[in-house]
This record gives structure tokens, sequence and C-alpha cells, in this order.
């Protein structure tokens, strides 16, 4: 392949996530204007939400499967055309029922797009594994700057809701058209190796990879959560518990992504020549849980600037990928199956956490953000276990890879 082919494919898989971004937070960044239409409350939009999650949780772990056998393109195909189907459906939706229909269609498209763009970017860049995974992050995250911005603006002049949902469908379509020309690395996958007697040899797996991938897995959930979290009901918190403005409020939205834009970029530059990304781990981890305690005691309008900033830094600046690229380099022979697993947890949490925090949301706003600082601090817990076990011989060659 070559360097002019390898960039457009990297441009193609990239723009898919600029609009995931955008999907991530146009539900609760619409959320009055959809329970209108829908004749639901807050906490009814927030169901509505935690659809996504089930979506991914149906099919991610076989879509990983799958693309380990059949290809990555044909995955990212699928989940391009199953996400423009949920911006236009959305925008149709006369209910609730509906829309959780289409929200589901969002998630199995976001699990689509994973199980064939991660393992596809380790595959075209196999000695920048982490840095690539990471600009996933990156682009989602000027997803999650540039819609609330239009909202905002569609808002202000008095202009109907749905371009914004439209705009993602234009997007999305094109990028399909674009995409069918498109060369994809062969894959690097292999489920045996021969020996030179022509037997097959197994990878070996010992206990202490094992535990590695079982808490890599829970930290693929929490890490998920604490950023979704923040991204789902951050509005909601400036609105009702500081007393802001909706456009204030929808300020703290843009400043996190603009700290999450520039902490993948830092992570990128540090992780590939400075720190290893088990020390990231551990570190954007507590710098996460100082922020999230700092915003939870002191409701006010600066500290929520900085502290919604910070959060973007460390919790949304691509931690999450760094998990899915030690536990990647650390069972390297099944990258789309690791990939379903990893995200399987991530997409739980992306349907557990609407739903605990629309029963949340009855008691109070503020317990909500109480709630994203217990888990920061599983999160903390997690990453201090990957460290110590990081540390082992048998592993930390693998892991070093990342």
């Amino acid at each position: 392949m070559t360097s002019t082919e390898r960039i457009k494919t990297t441009v193609c898989l990239y723009l898919n996530y600029l609009v995931h971004g955008m999907a991530i937070v146009i539900l609760a960044q619409n959320m009055t204007v959809l329970g209108r239409q829908w004749h639901v409350g807050d906490a009814g939009v927030s169901l509505v939400i935690s659809s996504l999650g089930i979506g991914r949780l149906l099919v991610l772990y076989l879509a990983g499967t799958f693309s380990d056998r059949w290809g990555r393109k044909v995955f990212v195909q699928i989940g391009i055309a199953t996400y423009t189907l949920f911006f236009a459906g959305i925008v149709l939706s006369p209910n609730m029922y509906t829309a959780y229909f289409f929200g589901i269609l969002a998630g199995m498209a976001n699990s689509f797009l994973d199980s064939g763009t991660y393992p596809a970017l380790m595959e075209l860049y196999p000695q920048r594994q982490a840095t690539a995974n990471i600009m996933i992050k990156a682009f989602a995250s000027i997803g999650e700057l540039l819609l609330p911005i239009l909202v905002a603006g569609l808002d202000h002049f008095h202009l109907w809701y749905g371009w914004s949902f439209l705009l993602c469908v234009v997007l999305m379509a094109a990028n399909f058209v674009f995409l069918r020309a498109r060369r994809f690395p062969k894959l690097s996958t292999v489920r045996t190796e021969q020996t030179d007697a022509g037997t097959p040899v197994k990878e070996h797996w010992t206990p202490r990879k094992l535990v590695l991938g079982i808490v890599l897995t829970i930290f693929g959930y929490v890490s998920m959560a604490i950023f979704y979290l923040v991204s789902q009901w951050l509005t909601k918190f400036g609105t009702d518990v500081i007393d802001l403005n909706l456009v204030h409020a929808r300020m703290l939205v843009s400043i996190y992504s603009v700290g999450s834009i520039l902490g993948v970029v830092v992570t990128a530059l540090l992780v590939e020549r400075v720190i290893k990304p088990v020390w990231f781990m551990l570190a954007d981890t507590v710098i996460s849980l100082l922020a999230l305690l700092a915003l939870t005691l002191i409701p006010a309008w600066h500290v929520a600037l900085i502290s919604s900033f910070v959060i973007g830094c460390s919790a949304a600046g691509g931690v999450m990928q760094l998990g899915l690229t030690i536990m990647s380099n650390t069972f390297p022979k099944a990258k789309g199956r690791i990939t379903g697993i990893y995200y399987t947890a991530s997409g739980l949490a992306s349907f557990t956490i609407p739903v605990f925090t629309a029963w949340i949301s009855h008691v109070g706003i503020l317990e909500i953000m109480w709630f994203d600082v217990a888990i920061a601090l599983i999160g903390v817990v997690c990453s201090v276990i990957v460290l110590g076990l990081a540390s082992a011989p048998q592993v930390a060659s693998k892991i070093e890879q990342a």
C-alpha cells in the first residue's frame, strides 16, 4: 500500500469518528426539544440515550470476531450505513419507543465502526498503534466540540433542530461513497502459528495475563462511564446546579471538548516518546478524580470551566484507547476479538450509565456528579492494578509495544 493510499484510508476512518463525536452528544444537546417531540421529560430522553449501549452490546463481540475473518472494510461500511439510519430516524421519530429503536441502531453502528477501525489502524500503523488509536478520540472530540456550537447557532437563529442531524447524514453518505475506492491493509490477526514441524502453536496465556485482561476490560467500562456521564450531563449540571443560562452551560461541553482535543495531542506526543501507556493510565485517572471532586464540591462557574477542561484532557484525552492498545498488544493474535471484548464493556457502560443517571436525576443533578466521582475512584484502582501486573516480565514486553 502506498503512502498516499494509506493517508486516504486513514482520513476516511477518522472522519467517521468526527461524526460519531457529534452522535455522542446530539441527543443530550437537543434534550428539551426531543422531549417535547416525544412527549417525555429529561429522564425519558436519557432512557433513549441508554439504547445506544444496548446496540453496542448486541453486536460488538461478534463484529470484532468476524472482523478478524472477513476483513475490516465491510464492517466500517456497515457502521456508516447504520449511523445514517440513526440520524434520519431520530428526526422522524414521533415517540420515545421509535427513537429507542433508532438509538439501538446507533449503538450497533458504533460497534461496527469500532470492530473495523481500531484493528485497521493498528495494521496501517504497526509501529504507532497507540498514536493511531488515540487520534480516533481526537476526531470524536472535535465532533463533540462542533455539535454544541451548531445546536446553539440553530437555537439562536430559531432554526429547525433537525438540520444538525441532516448534516451528519450528508457527511456519512459522502464518506461511504469515498470509502468504496479505498484499500485496507492485509489482516494481521492469526489464530495459530506453525512450528517447523507443522504443529500449531497457540498463544501462551498465563494467569497473570488473564487477570490483566479482566482488569483492562473493567477499565474499558470505567473509562467510558467517566467521560460519557460528563458529556451527557454537564449542560444540565450547569443550568440546574450552577444556575447558568443555556448558552453558558453548553459552553462547558465545548470547553470539555477542547480539553479532550488537547489531551489527545499531548498523550499522543508523550506516550510515544516519554511515558509508558500504563503510567499514563494512572496519571489520567487520578487527575480525572481530582477534577471531578473539585467540580462537585465547588459548583461555581470558574471552577466548572477549569474542571471541565481538565476532565476533557484526562478522562477524554485518549486514556480509553490506551487501555485497548495495551490489551491488544497483550493478546496480539485476536485484535478484532479483543476490540470486541473491550468495547463490549464500554457499551455496557453507555447502556447502564444513562439508566442509573435517569434514576439518580430524580434525586438531584449534583448526585449524578458524585456518582461519577465514585466511578473515577474505581478507575484509579484499576490503573494501579494494571501498572502492577504490567511490570511482570512475561507481559511487559508486549505492553511496551503499545
